[in-house]
């Protein structure tokens, strides 16, 4: 029987579906996480805890375990965890991305210094040191100008300033929230931030998979509300893109050719791209699939989900199709409207009734404390919908997320 590593971070959502996927394919499956599991002691071999910011040491303890009980296929599932996946699968000699390339998606400088040398359209960029005055750094940017943490992910931290003071503040506030002790920074992402040139443009994002070096664009998803600042809170996701034919192709190629100039070869990729009257932007490249729940949006070949298809390809197990189902689907994650603490969620039925709606997972438990973006990383929920158009995709999300109510205290 086939033995596959999941690495899980305790703050992903993305556990259920990943366990499903394998549970379906009929794997042995070993997790990982950074916290032990209460039961751990009563099954070693399938339960490990593993400190994912010290990659060779926990590549050492894989290897130690696999002497006995060989693995066939370690999956990272969210950005905590690729390069510590990719010490382990090189370790193993098991299909994964280099740990270079692995550690250049991670951090967001390494990125921007690789894909630029490459000649990928990128924002223009520079580096802050986190003991620098900002008030001396100011007067020497060109605004707007976007900041940003080096290794946080889920638009964590990002905040965009227009002005010199509104840059001093943003730098202050990311500065503190790097200091919070639920946040995780090393190495330069606890020396450094990134500003980097505000590029103007609608957002897409783009789910594909490598194989050998070879991009297959699974999906390009519109998103529809504007990006533009100051903070920048995700919300709708909705495929296919309503952009031309010749417009997909050239965010596939960019994404392609980010991916070689990082040295990513093989496994899932979410990148994040805008787009305007010169093309497509790289605004960043994971080398992991999408996160949340929106992968609910995606089915496969005869019903495949999307971890199915990457457990599949770490296994070098066959695929049948990589094509995407063809009916328009989309997403809305859930904004966190205000801080407080979640009291009541209302209207989820009359949400549900909305035509096209398929689900509404409401993912905040009452009594949660909420943090909305910048410094906050969760949502309240996610919204699911299909319909014949892409419009009509959009419409339902927009329809369902206006009947529902949160309390807030």
């Amino acid at each position: 029987m086939a033995r596959l590593l999941l690495l899980l971070p305790t703050t992903t959502y993305r556990t259920e579906a990943f366990v499903d996927a394998a549970l379906k394919l009929g794997v042995d499956l070993v997790c990982a996480s950074e916290r032990p599991n209460v039961f751990e002691a009563s099954a070693p071999e399938n339960l490990i805890t593993l400190d994912f910011s010290h990659p060779e040491a926990a590549a050492s303890i894989i290897a130690e375990l696999a002497r006995g009980h060989p693995i066939h296929a370690v999956v990272p599932v969210d950005d905590l965890t690729t390069v510590v996946a990719a010490a382990i699968a090189a370790r193993l000699r098991l299909r994964a991305n280099p740990i270079a390339a692995a550690s250049a998606a991670r951090d967001k400088l390494l990125m921007r210094q690789s894909l630029s040398a490459a000649g990928i359209p990128v924002p223009r960029f520079t580096r802050v040191a986190l003991d620098d005055d900002p008030a001396r750094v100011a007067p020497g940017l060109a605004y707007p100008v976007v900041l940003k943490p080096l290794t946080l992910s889920g638009s964590r931290g990002v905040i965009r300033a227009d002005t010199e003071a509104a840059f001093v503040s943003a730098f202050h506030r990311i500065a503190a929230l790097l200091r919070r002790p639920d946040v995780e920074v090393s190495g330069d992402g606890a020396l450094f931030l990134l500003a980097e040139e505000f590029i103007p443009g609608r957002e897409v994002a783009l789910e594909g998979l490598l194989t050998g070096g070879g991009l297959h664009t699974l999906a390009i998803f519109d998103k529809p509300d504007p990006l533009d600042g100051p903070f920048f809170e995700e919300t709708l996701y909705v495929t296919p893109s309503r952009l031309s034919a010749e417009a997909q192709a050239a965010i596939s190629d960019v994404t392609f050719r980010a991916c070689a100039a990082l040295g990513l070869v093989e496994g899932p990729i979410h990148a994040e791209l805008r787009v305007n009257e010169r093309g497509p932007w790289m605004i960043e490249v994971a080398a992991r699939s999408i996160g949340g729940l929106c992968s609910r949006t995606l089915r496969f070949g005869t019903g495949m989900t999307l971890e199915e298809l990457i457990l599949r390809h770490a296994l070098d197990w066959k695929i049948d199709s990589l094509d995407r189902e063809h009916r328009p689907a989309g997403v809305m994650m859930i904004p966190i409207p205000q801080a407080g603490h979640l009291r009541a969620v209302r209207g989820k039925e009359a949400a549900e009734a909305v035509p096209g709606i398929e689900e509404v997972a409401i993912t905040a438990h009452l009594g949660q404390e909420l943090v909305p973006l910048p410094e906050g990383w969760q949502y309240l929920g996610f919204i699911f919908a299909r319909a014949e158009t892409p419009e009509a995709v959009e419409r339902a999300l927009r329809d369902a997320h206006a009947r529902l109510s949160f309390e807030i205290a």
